[in-house]
């Protein structure tokens, strides 16, 4: 029973649009004839008319016969198909082996690993770009962090070789200026 009341309040439905879809077309009056005309009605009527028009005319019978024929010779690749021949056509496929088979191989190999891709792991990433993006920033900035380490070390290098190099000047000039006293020393005339 409640399936009936259902379809009594569609049909209802359906019919209090109709209505409004009628009063736009037609305006509140109706026709001018105030005769009212349903849309449903009208439609129904041309349509049989368009349909009794079309099965009078032999010449609309073989175009409705045709279309078919009509959609194929429309078909941007019909004019392909008849001016490429057959085997212009296995030539093409011939000079394409290499290609094809490789893209064959690559398709199979994608097939074999779908099964990973639709795995939880993939399905997870979502979830995990935030701690992803997180542990790429902490890893630029240990980066940096390394890099202004490395110039610093570099930097101490250099001060340590600069001070290596002196002090080895320094000491060579105090050997030489030893070996001269020393020297001078030894050389002393006996009197």
């Amino acid at each position: 029973m409640t399936a009936k009341m259902e379809d009594c309040t569609y049909v209802d439905n359906l019919e209090t649009r109709l209505q409004t879809l009628e009063k736009r077309v037609y305006g509140e009056k109706g026709c001018r004839n105030t005769k009212h005309v349903k849309c449903a009605d009208s439609m129904a009527r041309i349509h049989a008319a368009l349909g009794s028009t079309a099965n009078k005319r032999e010449r609309v019978k073989i175009l409705h016969k045709k279309i078919e024929d009509l959609m194929k010779y429309l078909d941007p690749q019909f004019t392909d198909r008849m001016t490429i021949p057959d085997s212009m056509k296995l030539e093409f496929i011939l000079a394409e082996e290499d290609f094809l088979l490789t893209q064959a191989s690559l398709l199979e190999q994608a097939s074999k690993l779908q099964p990973l891709l639709d795995s939880g792991y993939i399905r997870d990433v979502p979830e995990h770009t935030t701690k992803l993006q997180r542990l790429s920033q902490l890893h630029i900035r240990q980066q940096n962090q390394s890099e202004a380490l490395s110039e610093e070390v570099k930097r101490q290098f250099e001060e340590y070789n600069k001070m290596m190099f002196l002090l080895s000047k320094q000491f060579s000039q105090w050997d030489e200026t030893l070996r001269q006293l020393e020297g001078a020393k030894q050389v002393k005339p006996v009197e």
